[in-house]
């Protein structure tokens, strides 16, 4: 059990979510702003993705970027900044009888350099390290993440005094992570973010999490969420755990079923979740303490 939970909201992902519901942020200023009511909800730390202000998809534009955060640093409310960086590594196969050439609309592979562009501009305290490839749900789609790749990110990350949150999506992205902490890639305190539930990585059942928090190395930092109708239920899961908690509209779009959540109202419920179990929820200068995280602003 975690007596002390920090909670991270993930404002608005990269996902086709913007057409399921009003209330995912889409522009920087919205995004922002939802950073913001996260916190004042009482999250910690927001993890924060930029969409294409006019068409919602999906973007790596620094520009964007760079709006967003000078916006929530600027607005004088307090909170940890995660920026992913797990933007640039989308392939997609021709088909699969003609996976070659690749879909030029839908993939977008660049480099380690190209993918932390953003981070090395803004240095957030923390930014994402998606700590292998797997498979999602789409056909011909690959979320890919090379040994190769995340070496040279990680690299490029400490250099930068950010602190990686190691995405692990399944079991085998546990043991590349601890092999890049093995070779100093990696600072201590160690960050890693347990991802369940999300076709095709590991499954959300109790079971599955224990055997990944079985796996977590002493001294690490993690949290664990689930996405869809699971998100609320992995609040007190991930706490029972030992572990922090995820909550946001990049994961789940609903309070209730069929009431559309913002992410504020999300983030009041896991609150609610962590008070009704006597657990303190931390700020974000505790998680700053805790984590040693920079602050540069």
């Amino acid at each position: 059990m975690n007596w002390d939970v920090f909670i991270t909201c993930a404002v608005t992902g990269s996902g086709g979510t913007v057409s399921k519901s009003d209330r995912v942020p889409v522009t920087p200023k919205q995004i922002a702003e939802a950073s913001i009511e996260a916190a004042k909800a009482g999250a910690a730390v927001a993890h924060i993705h930029v969409r294409n202000p006019e068409t919602g998809a999906p973007s790596r534009d620094p520009a964007l970027y760079r709006e967003v955060v000078a916006r929530v640093r600027d607005s004088g409310v307090d909170v940890v900044l995660n920026l992913t960086a797990g933007m640039g590594g989308d392939l997609v196969l021709g088909s699969a009888e003609e996976p070659l050439p690749f879909n030029p609309k839908q993939t977008d592979m660049v480099g380690a350099t190209e993918r932390l562009v953003h981070v090395e501009e803004l240095l957030p305290e923390i930014c994402t390290l998606d700590c292998g490839t797997m498979n999602f749900a789409e056909a011909d789609y690959v979320m890919t993440n090379t040994p190769g790749m995340l070496r040279a990110m990680a690299a490029r990350i400490q250099a930068a005094g950010v602190k990686p949150e190691i995405e692990v999506f399944d079991t085998g992205h546990l043991v590349l992570a601890k092999q890049l902490v093995k070779e100093g890639l990696i600072d201590d305190p160690v960050m890693i973010q347990l991802c369940m539930g999300i076709p095709y990585g590991a499954p959300d059942d109790p079971g599955t999490l224990m055997a990944l928090v079985n796996n977590v190395p002493a001294g690490w930092t993690y949290s664990a969420f689930s996405i869809g109708r699971n998100q609320l239920p992995y609040v007190a899961m991930a706490a029972l755990a030992g572990g922090n908690v995820r909550v946001g509209l990049e994961d789940n779009l609903f309070l209730s079923k069929g009431v559309l959540a913002s992410n504020g109202q999300l983030v009041e419920r896991a609150v609610s979740i962590l008070s009704a179990m006597n657990v303190n929820v931390l700020g974000p200068q505790d998680v700053r303490e805790k984590l040693k995280l920079r602050k540069r602003w």
